[in-house]
């Protein structure tokens, strides 16, 4: 055991945030800090650290080990390079490598008794010099500048001049070239693209010490942890297992507290109605029975209501009228800034339904690519296409087109105004906008807090064309899991851009992987794309180049694919409409049967029983063929 948090409380005023928190970090293991925002996880690791005190309760740090500690947002004030600053961190192997240079020169081979002190300190600071992988020290720095998205190049800029992510990757570079005994990370995946985001993973998951997260980052929260730390309205629960085990086992939890509080609930009206009967009797016997059975029930400690998240913040994404086949036709598209080329001569065609996900390092002009199809952006050569019926709703994080002097709860009462209270505010607490937040002004928002506004207006406006840039910024998970369950749902045709590893996962069956000015064009999910890179790489080893008739056959065989699967997808969406509309038929009939002139009439009573019966068979039937669409 290296870390020991007993019966941890911690509160804000009238707000608890920690609840007699519990958990223990063993040697070498590494666990996630999961919560909604808010809910205490940065508090909780600062707590850790020292650098806020719990009111009560205790932490226990193994004696002799160390803690590495990276915060949100880092204030890194040096005139240092890069390079120099995570240099800092073997600064102690940097001053043995000078003594020992230094004793080098000293050592002439006489036998003197100097000389054998300096040999003897030689040899022993060697020793730990090489112990401690000396002779390594400069290819790790290297190494980790590199991985964190830095190139030899930027290694010679001075920290000043640095953005608040460049100096939040350089914090993260000096913490793990000091290798502690316990790191703590706080959002680490920010300001990192993809190919960082991986580097890092594969980094902490081989890492000999401990580690503790927090992150939205679902993806790199599978292939890190073996832990999660839950905190759930000040309550910690402890689950074995990555994130997506722990989501299975938190929602099966949950489905028992519900299970048991509706047995309780089924329980306390059986025992009342009883009561009532008893003392209806206005009898001795039964009204002391009446008596025995209210004490047994104030007696009786009540479970509360569990809270079932995702009912009830789904949302559902309003579909214009139906596009033409072909939506998107791009052909000959370029663009450069300067002397820097972001990409050129650029064909490509989307279809309807079709969830696209673009992807690649910062800086490849993914999200340019996006603001020329959005007319905010010209392109030097090429043009495109919209195809028929076709309405695009554009989301960008850096154009949100909103009214300062409005609440924001006016913001989309003004957009919308068939939409109730009750509707507005669950659209705004999706995006976690809740309580007194939704009269908040416009114009006193963070920029992210804007981002998840502008968020919520598009999911709320007709459409048929999506294209979304980094639309999961800003969001805590259980917010991103209702937005992937709206894309999920959605009929129309989806384009955007995100590092979220399995947001793009779960939403795209089409990847368009931007690297060297072109689009490589992969027909599945995240996880296909990187089995199908894999492949291409590995033979790419084997030979030169493959033939472009095996490329097309290739690419071929990956349309031909997706198509089958579009085509059952459609089915399967077809059918869930039919059976919607059968169910509200059938509501319909029960209803027209309790009405006094349709349950005297008994042909009109025939007539409905029948059709009820024919619309059970037909729903029977419809649900037999959807698990089978289901299941291919």
């Amino acid at each position: 055991m290296i870390l020991n948090c007993s019966k941890i409380d911690k509160s804000f005023g009238t707000d608890v945030i920690l609840s007699q928190a519990s958990f223990v970090i063993e040697d070498k293991e590494k666990a996630a800090i999961v919560g909604v925002n808010g809910a205490g996880k940065t508090t909780l690791l600062r707590i850790i650290t020292g650098e806020e005190p719990a009111d009560s309760g205790e932490v226990y740090l193994s004696a002799g080990k160390s803690i590495g500690y990276l915060a949100q947002y880092q204030d890194l004030d040096s005139n240092n390079t890069i390079y120099e600053e995570l240099k800092k961190a073997k600064q102690e192997l940097i001053d043995m490598e000078q003594r020992l240079t230094e004793l080098y020169g000293l050592i002439d081979g006489s036998a003197s008794e100097e000389q054998s002190s300096y040999l003897a300190e030689y040899d022993r600071l060697h020793h730990e010099f090489t112990l401690r992988d000396g002779y390594a020290y400069k290819s790790e720095i290297t190494g980790v500048l590199k991985g964190l998205g830095f190139t030899e190049e930027d290694g010679h800029k001075p920290c000043s001049k640095l953005s608040g992510g460049e100096k939040t990757r350089v914090s993260l570079g000096k913490i793990l070239l000091t290798k502690p005994d316990l790191i703590l990370l706080d959002e680490p995946t920010n300001h990192l693209d993809i190919g960082s985001v991986s580097w890092l993973e594969g980094f902490l998951a081989s890492y000999d010490g401990a580690v503790i997260l927090v992150s939205h980052d679902r993806y790199f929260l599978d292939h890190v942890v073996t832990k999660v730390i839950d905190i759930d309205r000040a309550k910690v629960g402890v689950y074995l297992g990555n994130y997506t085990q722990y989501a299975e086992k938190k929602r099966a939890a949950r489905e028992a507290e519900l299970k048991h509080w509706q047995e309780q609930q089924a329980y306390i009206a059986h025992q009342e109605k009883v009561i009532e009967k008893l003392r209806s009797y206005n009898r001795e016997k039964s009204i002391k029975r009446a008596e025995s059975r209210v004490k047994q029930l104030e007696k009786l400690e009540r479970l509360e209501k569990p809270q079932m998240e995702m009912e009830k913040l789904r949302i559902r994404i309003k579909e214009s009228d139906r596009s033409g086949n072909d939506v998107l036709s791009v052909r000959g598209l370029s663009k450069s800034f300067g002397e820097k080329e972001l990409f050129s001569d650029v064909d490509l065609d989307i279809r309807r339904g079709e969830h696209v996900g673009i992807i690649g390092e910062n800086g490849t002009g993914k999200t340019t690519f996006l603001k020329i199809l959005n007319h905010a952006v010209e392109p030097d050569q090429g043009d495109f296409r919209l195809g028929a019926n076709v309405e695009v709703a554009y989301y960008d994080q850096e154009q949100q087109l909103l009214d300062d002097s409005l609440s924001l709860f006016d913001e989309i009462r003004e957009a919308y105004p068939d939409m109730t209270d009750t509707e507005i505010r669950n659209v705004l607490a999706t995006f976690l906008f809740v309580g007194d937040d939704v009269f908040k002004l416009v114009g006193d928002l963070s920029g992210g807090e804007r981002g998840r506004l502008s968020l919520a207006k598009l999911l709320i406006s007709p459409c048929n064309l999506l294209i979304l840039d980094e639309p999961t910024n800003h969001l805590d998970i259980l917010s991103k899991e209702v937005l992937e369950c709206a894309l999920r749902d959605y009929g129309g045709t989806i384009l955007f851009v995100s590092h979220d590893r399995y947001f793009i996962n779960v939403i795209a069956d089409r990847i368009l992987d931007l690297t060297d000015g072109r689009f490589d064009d992969y027909h599945g999910n995240y996880d296909y794309y990187l089995e199908k890179k894999a492949a291409r790489e590995a033979a790419a080893n084997v030979t030169s180049a493959r033939t472009a008739t095996q490329a097309a056959q290739d690419w071929k065989a990956d349309k031909e694919r997706l198509a089958k699967e579009r085509k059952l997808k459609n089915e399967k969406a077809a059918i869930e409409a039919r059976i919607q509309k059968l169910e509200e038929r059938s509501e319909s009939i029960n209803m027209e049967l309790t009405r006094e002139d349709v349950f005297t009439d008994m042909k009109k009573c025939l007539q409905l029983q029948e059709e009820l019966q024919a619309i059970q068979t037909e729903i029977e039937d419809l649900f037999s063929r959807w698990e089978i669409l289901e299941t291919l």
